[in-house]
């Protein structure tokens, strides 16, 4: 029984977790009320410490496990637990690929109230681990510490760290020693940089002081095999900057783009800051299919490649792009949907609200020698207008592949009003996007539902709908 003292957390026993939920958490209910439960997997019988009650649910950690869930299995990463990208990793990859189904599926049934008869089996990644093409990591002379080390904190001389924010902790980051999301070098570059960085002393940024001269680190990988490494600098320290910088040239030859920025500003984002390229190229090259995308420091790319390709040509498929067909990509990005599908069509316009993504879809298409991709930048629920479509043609096909928030309303009613033959709507957020479908639905049937899985160990799922009007 619960002991129910309003100055302690409540705590409960043998309760069992019997689903998964947003945000990586699981689910258990007790006397009626819902609990979310962090580090749980469905199936195990724990006892639990409620930390947080509100009318509606209560948040939860587990003080015991008493039975493990015939789906748990120990994680790889020694982090695992404090750090918060890689949560689902003490679920069996099988048993990941069934909770991500039917999480799309509730949603659909739930939120966007639609009646589903068949779907497409979940497509898997082919690789579990390393599969990410892109990291960031944050530099911090506040380490997160563990409970040990907190009670003996005054002995410990070294706190800086190069690694994640600990989730809900904007001040505090985990000093990894290996992460399990992208393929070596990085392992071996972010260790090298560190080290190198305490030997000669070489500040780690203050997120509350605004000082210290190192403050952010981007690795990209890509499958032919080119790589870039770009430091984010706080203080403007051109000795220093320039010592770590040659000291990666000559330490990592493999470097095909070195590049740094000097980031003076409150937060680390790079879309209005000066890139200086050290070495080598400005970009690196990424291949999707036949074609080759140019990636810069500030350019979105999917961050699972092998799995883009399977995206991308699912999608293609499911649009039944013909020769006749006019197609407008929403939300193009850097335009690698418009450009796949565009030999299979008349023409296809891609529109976006990133500047740098537009200028390049633009370079990528014409180093694709592709001469049938148009992109225009502009905030969709503004620029998507009947004058628009007067200009540039009313569209055959429509995909669409919008942020997790989905599409602005004033979109999915334009699409409503204009009334295209088909639709595929891509979606990270497959709540958004049956919150979207419930109102499609009273012109779209869905035809086909195909979820794939982009981001292993994690709760996080893509899924395609496949629309065509009655």
């Amino acid at each position: 029984m619960p002991r129910k003292n309003r100055r302690t957390p409540i705590e409960i026993e043998n309760i069992e977790i019997i689903d998964t939920a947003s945000k990586g958490k699981s689910v258990a209910k007790y006397d009626g009320r819902v609990i979310f439960i962090k580090g749980g997997v469905p199936g195990d019988i724990c006892n639990i410490k409620v930390f947080k009650r509100r009318k509606k649910f209560w948040e939860a950690e587990i003080n015991k496990i008493i039975k493990k869930s015939q789906f748990r299995r120990e994680p790889k990463c020694e982090h695992f637990g404090t750090c918060g990208g890689c949560k689902w990793q003490n679920m069996n990859y099988k048993n990941q690929l069934d909770f991500k189904q039917n999480e799309v599926l509730n949603n659909l049934t739930r939120i966007g109230g639609i009646t589903i008869s068949k779907y497409n089996k979940i497509i898997a990644s082919e690789e579990e681990y390393f599969y990410r093409n892109k990291m960031e990591f944050s530099f911090s002379n506040k380490r997160w510490l563990t409970q040990k080390e907190i009670e003996e904190e005054s002995t410990i001389k070294d706190k800086d760290a190069l690694g994640f924010h600990v989730p809900g902790m904007f001040d505090k980051v985990i000093d990894l020693n290996i992460c399990y999301l992208q393929k070596e070098p990085s392992n071996k570059i972010r260790t090298a940089i560190k080290e190198f960085a305490k030997e000669n002393k070489l500040s780690f940024f203050d997120i509350r002081n605004q000082t210290g001269l190192l403050r952010n680190l981007i690795i990209r990988t890509s499958t032919t095999n080119e790589l870039m490494v770009l430091v984010q600098f706080f203080e403007n320290d051109i000795e220093r900057i320039n010592m770590l910088m040659e000291y990666i040239k000559k330490t990592f030859k493999k470097i095909t783009s070195l590049l740094y920025t000097i980031n003076e500003k409150a937060n680390n984002t790079l879309y209005d800051q000066k890139i200086i390229c050290y070495n080598g190229k400005d970009h690196i090259n990424e291949k999707i299919g036949d074609l080759t995308f140019k990636i810069g420091p500030k350019s979105f790319f999917q961050t699972n490649s092998k799995q883009a390709v399977k995206l991308y040509t699912k999608a293609r498929e499911l649009a039944q792009i013909t020769k006749e067909d006019i197609v407008y990509d929403l939300y193009t990005g850097t335009g690698t949907i418009a450009q796949f599908i565009a030999q299979k069509a008349k023409i296809v316009i891609g529109i976006d609200s990133v500047e740098e993504a537009i200028q390049a879809a633009n370079e990528n298409a014409k180093f694709n020698k592709i001469k049938n991709c148009k992109f225009f930048t502009g905030d969709m629920k503004n620029i998507f207008t009947n004058e628009f479509i007067n200009e540039h043609g009313h569209p055959d096909v429509i995909i669409t592949d919008p942020p997790r928030d989905g599409m602005h309303k004033k979109v999915v009613e334009k699409i409503l009003e204009i009334e295209p033959k088909r639709i595929v709507y891509i979606s990270c957020n497959s709540s958004t996007q049956a919150r979207d479908i419930s109102i499609m639905k009273e012109k779209y049937d869905i035809l086909e539902i195909q979820t794939i899985d982009m981001f292993p160990q994690t709760h996080h799922v893509e899924n395609i709908l496949f629309l065509e009007l009655r």
